[in-house]
């Protein structure tokens, strides 16, 4: 007679058999392949030069030893007297100009600051307070947030940890670099998105069947968010100039396409969201098919989708709130000037906090049917392997 699954075990959907990693092995090769060939392809050569005002300006780090008056004859005008820990002229003391006004920052002795450095300059006024030295705090605030990682998730928070690190990485030496040197942004962010994508889900959750799904729902809902992006940064005419941190780009880079800039930075943005959807929407699907020896990707994908449309709710109001913050300051400038809200919502650094918040949720929305239907499919696939699997016989 033969043995079935005993009481209280838990079925198990088991290895994936052999046809079926072949089958996603030929969908992801490619897509591996494809990015290797487009990081070769954009990689920066590293010649870029780049001329203009305040290029040629060097900075480091000092500790503020006292306050003083300035040696120029201007009222309220301060300096400090620094020891520089790094840049130029460290290590060593120096003389630095502090901002002064009703509004300048307040610095004290014991603070650590930024401080520029203009060669040119005249003495005593070569070295300048640019901004307080926050590396401390920020270094004291990612140990805290290592150790709740770590603590919570474990071995996974190591590879998520690992994964992340790799994409800051990632984004310093290639992301900016190419798009600096006049490389198409929307193709560099796609590559750089897709490069972010191999490595990370499979360091924070495994070289399986699984991740596989999760990186393919990613890479459709990215293709998405892409296409729609330039449909509408298009028809509604966005320049991308909307802020200093562009218009100084395009003073010193005029190879950089902005407009691309403002896509590319859509793509890059919306990749956490959409990783933590897709993972959520497979993971599901996968413990739905584990615990019912009858499934079948229909009932799957109904049940996930029950799941994935809480999911997509609540997702992308956090997402759209995320951009509303980003232009909270200025919507309260426009509140001031009484401006009726439809003409506020149409400047451009208005616009596209709208758009970035549309389209990515627009891609968490195509994340979640098509995560949700491949993962229904293969795991679907598993339970029929699981449940026509030959049983080992036993004897009487």
């Amino acid at each position: 007679m033969g043995a079935g699954h005993s009481h209280g075990e838990r079925p198990s959907l088991g290895p994936a058999p052999r046809h079926i990693r072949v089958l996603m092995a030929l969908l992801v090769v490619p897509l591996v392949l494809a990015t290797v060939v487009g990081v070769a392809v954009l990689w920066p050569d590293g010649d870029l030069e780049i001329s203009g005002p305040g290029v040629d300006v060097q900075r480091g780090t000092a500790h503020v030893l006292d306050i003083g008056e300035c040696r120029q004859d201007r009222p309220g005008c301060r300096s400090a007297r620094v020891d520089l820990l790094s840049g130029p002229g460290a290590p060593g003391e120096a003389e630095a100009l502090l901002p002064y006004g009703e509004r300048a920052p307040e610095v004290v002795p014991g603070d650590r600051i930024i401080v520029s450095y203009a060669e040119q300059a005249p003495e005593g006024e070569q070295y300048a307070f640019q901004d307080f030295d926050r590396g401390p705090p920020l270094l004291a605030l990612t140990v805290i947030f290592a150790l709740g990682v770590l603590a919570l998730s474990r071995w996974r928070g190591i590879g998520a940890l690992a994964g992340l690190a790799y994409s800051l990485v990632l984004i310093a030496v290639f992301t900016l670099p190419a798009i600096m040197e006049g490389s198409p942004p929307l193709a560099v962010a796609v590559v750089t998105a897709a490069a972010i994508m191999l490595v990370t889900l499979y360091l924070s959750h495994g070289f399986d069947l699984r991740s596989s799904v999760a990186m393919l729902g990613t890479l459709i809902a990215l293709v998405v968010i892409g296409g729609i992006g330039w449909v509408f940064t298009t028809v509604g005419h966005f320049t991308g100039l909307v802020d200093e941190g562009s218009q100084y780009i395009s003073g010193i880079a005029t190879q950089v396409d902005l407009r691309g800039l403002l896509l590319a930075g859509l793509v890059i943005g919306a990749l956490g969201v959409l990783d933590d959807v897709t993972v959520t929407q497979t993971w599901a699907v996968w413990e739905l098919a584990d615990v019912d020896p009858d499934a079948t990707a229909r009932s799957l994908f109904v049940r996930a989708m029950r799941i994935g449309r809480s999911h997509v709710a609540s997702t992308v109001n956090t997402l759209v709130l995320a951009y509303v913050g980003a232009t909270l300051p200025l919507m309260l400038v426009f509140s001031a000037l009484s401006l009726p809200f439809g003409i506020a919502v149409s400047q451009e650094v208005v616009a596209q906090e709208v758009v970035r918040g549309l389209v990515g949720g627009l891609g968490i929305i195509a994340a979640v049917p098509v995560t949700t239907g491949i993962a229904a499919l293969v795991a679907g696939r598993l339970v029929r392997e699981r449940t026509t699997a030959p049983e080992p016989s036993h004897r009487a």
